[in-house]
């Protein structure tokens, strides 16, 4: 198959290459898929697109007329694919569920202890000469309660993780992993994970249905001072509300690998220009926020498993018209 890349970085390359054995006819593009640049795609049977990539309608009817026939996700995120245009546009919509779940929940697990421990302060004040201890003063995880919100397989292994800290841990997940069953942990509703948890973290997809899931009225039922972690998607948060949080104390620290904005931001080294986005600017204020540019994925095992199940769900479609990883097709 012709396939090609969007939002392509050399680190893509280099790992698609390695797994690619000649099966495919592989063609990188280093822009974002959107309307201005679907036209590279022309003549591609697949095209290879990632989380901030645009799959929207217009976007798909312009690609089906170029013989795209095949979406592939390499990631597990699909929020910004119009499945029901692909179906009716007799697209194949395949994704990454599982590339590793180790490597962003061990992120979560370091943007936690980073806001606790104050890390991020330290290195900076040692860099300058400056040991005073006043001002990182942390708690022991040992335990606290946890509260971890989606239980699929990375919220599974963020909950193992908690475990062997010691913690307390409560679940929320409208569909539970059986796994749960066999650990010490406890399931809730969400109000109940909110109220009780010292550490909040977020392990869940993105839908219409959990836009915003932490909110102003979702923050209020929040533990006063407890943390925020989310590595899943940045549309769980609104930004805006989380701030206010911040500023009144209510919310103690936030750590985000994602946010709902940052299609205009990450993946680019933009020191040289102005930052436009205030609500980004803002959080950046905050000694008690840590933000890093969705690279929770970022480990050689990811990437690995990322390139492989990719070219095996394009080997799928051409052999079999579908498979285990596909959405539509």
């Amino acid at each position: 198959m012709k396939i090609s890349f969007f939002s392509s970085k050399p680190y893509d390359e280099r790992s698609f290459a390695a797994a690619n054995d000649n099966r495919h006819e592989l063609r990188f593009f280093e822009p974002r898929l959107g309307a201005q640049t679907a036209n590279l795609a022309q003549g591609s049977d697949a095209v290879c697109a990632f989380v901030n990539d645009d799959l929207s309608r217009p976007v798909l009817e312009f690609l089906a007329q170029g013989g795209t026939k095949l979406i592939l996700m390499r990631c597990a995120g699909f929020d910004r694919v119009d499945l029901a245009a692909c179906a009716e546009l007799g697209i194949g919509v395949a994704r990454v569920p599982a590339y590793s779940p180790h490597a962003v929940a061990e992120h979560a697990v370091a943007l936690l202890l980073t806001i606790n421990r104050k890390i991020h302060r330290a290195y900076n004040r040692v860099r300058v000469n400056n040991f005073a201890l006043d001002g990182l003063l942390g708690f022991d995880l040992y335990g606290k309660t946890v509260g971890v919100v989606g239980t699929g397989k990375i919220g599974l292994c963020f909950v193992k993780i908690m475990i062997g800290f010691g913690c307390k841990v409560l679940c929320y997940d409208p569909f539970p992993n059986p796994e749960l069953d066999d650990l010490n942990v406890e399931l809730v509703e969400l109000p109940h994970l909110l109220a009780h948890s010292d550490v909040v973290s977020l392990h869940c997809p993105l839908s219409k249905e959990n836009h915003h899931l932490i909110s102003t009225d979702t923050l209020e039922v929040m533990k006063d001072g407890a943390l925020l972690i989310n590595t899943s998607r940045g549309g769980l948060v609104d930004t805006a509300s989380a701030i206010e949080a911040l500023k009144s104390g209510k919310l103690g620290g936030l750590g985000l690998d994602v946010y709902e904005n940052e299609a205009a931001l990450f993946f680019e080294d933009r020191q040289i220009e102005t930052l436009a986005d205030d609500v980004f600017a803002r959080l950046l204020t905050f000694p008690n926020v840590v933000i890093t540019g969705h690279q929770a994925f970022f480990t050689h095992e990811a990437l690995d498993n990322i390139a492989q199940t990719t070219l095996s769900n394009a080997d799928d479609f051409q052999n079999e018209g579908g498979g285990r990883n596909f959405l539509t097709g």
